[in-house]
């Protein structure tokens, strides 16, 4: 694997997570046509690291008054009153929502790591991710309304994170949708979404980390690709979160159907 290769991996990942068109999906279908007959999973793995950066830098003040806001918790007060602040609730939620990814994560991984490499079930779940995010056009405005983030939704969204770990499901896409269908406002959703996807990619981290895959991926192409990722991955997280304040997540259906029928197409 050459390193210009790594990089452009980097790159299909860093659109591909954040816009929802599902960047497992892209990844195997690349790594087919780059002549990858087992897609690595460490560098997969490494290129969702990048994105997750991009996660943690555009999110940077949520995630600070979330860590401050859990601190004064636990921190000793002389007023005994307890009062759950927003990002408080909000991290709470999301230690909620990362539950049921977690239990779909563990308990699916070995089947689903099987399903991986096949490029027709990509093409497949495309198709099915363009209905997805194409139902938010169904959506009326005024059904998103909620400004906070209960178990229950929490839970739901969670689930829909779970289940997108099937390439070519979109894990943006399936969470924002399920976030709007709940009756989230759109920035809600998208923020969420985002941060409820720190756990996930640090556990997939964790599941799939080998030191001899890295040995025979190389140090320096999965930097390049971690790199590569992390840059166009904060430039397509903030197209998109202003896509998603603009209600046109569903501009993105078009191409899912395109690119998994041709996918499909490809395959036979």
């Amino acid at each position: 694997m050459t390193n210009i290769e790594t990089i452009f991996l980097g790159i299909v990942q860093g659109l591909a997570e954040f816009l929802p068109i599902s960047s497992s999906g892209h990844l195997v279908i690349f790594e087919n046509l780059l002549g990858f007959k087992e897609p690595e999973l460490l560098l997969d793995i490494s290129l969702h690291l990048g994105t997750l950066l991009a996660v943690c830098i555009y999110f940077r003040s949520d995630i600070k008054k979330m860590v401050e806001e859990i601190w004064e918790i636990a921190a000793p007060k002389t007023d005994h009153r307890f009062r759950l602040k927003p990002h408080a609730s909000l991290a709470l939620m999301v230690v909620v929502g990362s539950i049921p990814t977690a239990f779909i994560g563990i308990v699916f991984k070995t089947p689903l790591e099987k399903v991986f490499g096949s490029i027709t079930t990509v093409g497949m779940m495309l198709i099915i991710t363009g209905f997805i995010v194409g139902s938010t056009k169904l959506i009326p405005k005024t059904r998103e309304k909620l400004t906070q983030v209960g178990p229950l939704i929490a839970l739901a969204i969670g689930t829909a994170q779970g289940l997108a770990i099937m390439p070519g499901i979109s894990r943006s896409g399936s969470t924002i949708v399920c976030a709007l269908l709940l009756g989230l406002n759109r920035e809600l959703a998208g923020r969420f979404s985002f941060l409820l996807s720190i756990p996930a990619i640090l556990g997939a981290v964790v599941l799939h980390f080998d030191m001899e895959a890295m040995t025979r991926v190389g140090v320096v192409p999965l930097a390049l690709g971690f790199a590569s990722s992390a840059l166009v991955g904060f430039a397509a997280l903030t197209l998109l979160m202003g896509i998603v304040k603009k209600g046109h997540f569903y501009y993105f259906a078009p191409y899912c159907w395109a690119v998994g029928i041709f996918t499909i197409i490809f395959t036979w």
